[in-house]
């Protein structure tokens, strides 16, 4: 145990150990280490306070908010202890406590743009975006040089259809703390004339956003530019017919003759983009020999009603504990006559969904996928594609095949400002939590609507 690795003479030493412990971001002792010293001083909020961001940083967000909401009721006036809390708080779902609490912390430290910056997502993360965008708003004019503060007008403005004004702003996220500018020897597009010149594209964020933003290459392509691009592995097959318009490239030598190099993410700023003036996805590519495959998969179901499910995207991504769920949810559909499911997952969860059974009922069909255009295939072969937000869903869209997204109550800026669909996937239909984090009432919907959809098909 951590304690016994230390000669410890008194509990302000163990109290200075466990925060050293901490800063030296060894956790698990830290961890024990706090644990010690609490069941000794247990009201001293500041280490409360540190315990919780703790459990955030290892995102074990409900115990988290726990240990906050006893730092706060020690000290309830403490900028800093709120703060934490508030922090705790949303990620754990607790959006209005986190909220009331930002109201709070704004009006002691008044000149602080990171707090109108958290205050701003509060409002968005409750639907009051109009309140979002006029706190952000009116707080970039004040503090015009926080990077945040305008990361979140971006979001609030996408999530409201005003594109032009939410890529502008967008373009803030260079300057945050998360991304850093990749150096080239040749410049940042930003929107000049590209006759004869030849640019290089740089996808960025995850797999989804990359297939989503594929579709503005064909126009990006029509001002008459040569268009570069590093496509990573697993869509390379998928985006097969792009290269019609664009140059896959595998190493830096092959970087020579560009004039400029522009994100994915920036093609609807500099292509001019609307709400009314979105292309048309990407024209994806489905080799036969995948094809062929999938056919093999589901040839056994014919007479059945064929669903592709998903349960959770890259466990790495920041927010995937919200938009993400256990596989066991979709045990509650199997009593619908007539269904087959087919996990289109492939990832470290793939375990757990083994091991307890459940891929007995589920058809564990994708764990051995090549690619992305494997998982494709397979979603052609099936009559319905429901999944939390993930790549699949993008691919789905992408393809015309019909998939129901399931949402978060915080959804991604694309899925808004409509309730049920996105007119950036026609063949998309949105289905969303009503409360944070209640899944359950979302899969009650969806046996009701499911049922409803296989007499629409006459299936079985």
């Amino acid at each position: 145990m951590a304690i016994s690795k230390h000669k410890i003479k008194s509990i302000t030493e163990l109290r200075q150990l466990a925060i050293n412990t901490h800063q030296k971001n060894d956790l698990e002792d830290a961890k024990k280490l706090y644990r010690a010293y609490l069941q000794n001083k247990p009201e001293d909020a500041a280490i409360w306070s540190n315990l919780g961001a703790l459990f955030r940083k290892q995102k074990n967000y409900v115990v988290a908010a726990a240990a906050q909401s006893r730092a706060l009721e020690l000290d309830p006036a403490n900028p800093s202890v709120m703060n934490n809390a508030a922090n705790a708080f949303y990620d754990a779902g607790y959006l209005e406590k986190s909220l009331g609490l930002r109201e709070v912390i704004i009006k002691q430290e008044p000149d602080n743009p990171e707090h109108y910056a958290s205050l701003g997502k509060s409002y968005s993360s409750v639907h009051q975006l109009d309140k979002a965008l006029e706190i952000l708003t009116n707080s970039v004019r004040k503090l015009p040089d926080c990077a945040e503060l305008h990361i979140q007008l971006a979001f609030v403005q996408l999530a409201m259809g005003n594109y032009p004004a939410g890529f502008k702003s967008f373009d803030w996220r260079w300057h945050g703390d998360e991304l850093a500018l990749p150096e080239y020897d040749f410049p940042k597009w930003n929107g000049e004339a590209l006759a004869g010149k030849t640019i290089l594209v740089i996808p960025e964020q995850g797999f989804g956003d990359t297939v989503l933003m594929s579709r503005f290459l064909p126009q990006l392509k029509k001002h008459g530019v040569r268009i570069k691009i590093a496509v990573k592995e697993p869509l390379q097959r998928l985006f097969s017919n792009l290269q019609n318009h664009v140059e896959f490239i595998h190493d830096k030598a092959e970087l020579d003759g560009c004039d400029f190099w522009v994100p994915m993410m920036d093609l609807p700023l500099y292509l001019h983009t609307t709400l009314e003036t979105l292309p048309a996805p990407a024209d994806l590519f489905i080799p036969q020999e995948a094809v062929d495959r999938a056919r093999k998969i589901v040839a056994p179901f014919t007479n059945r009603f064929k669903i592709g499910v998903m349960w959770s995207g890259s466990v790495t991504y920041r927010a995937n504990h919200k938009r993400s769920f256990s596989h066991r949810k979709f045990l509650d559909l199997c009593d619908i006559p007539g269904i087959q499911m087919f996990s289109l997952y492939k990832g470290p969860l793939q375990k757990a969904f083994v091991e307890d059974g459940t891929s007995a009922i589920i058809i564990d069909a994708s764990s051995s996928d090549r690619d992305f255009a494997d998982s494709a295939a397979l979603m052609q072969e099936l009559d319905l594609v429901i999944s939390m937000d993930s790549a699949i869903v993008h691919i789905a869209g992408s393809l015309g095949i019909e998939v129901w997204n399931l949402l978060h109550s915080e959804p991604y800026w694309l899925y808004q400002p409509f309730p049920n669909h996105t007119p950036w996937y026609p063949s998309m239909r949105l289905i969303r939590q009503e409360k944070t984090g209640e899944w359950d009432q979302v899969f009650a919907e969806l046996k009701k609507e499911i049922i409803i959809r296989m007499k629409d098909a006459n299936k079985p």
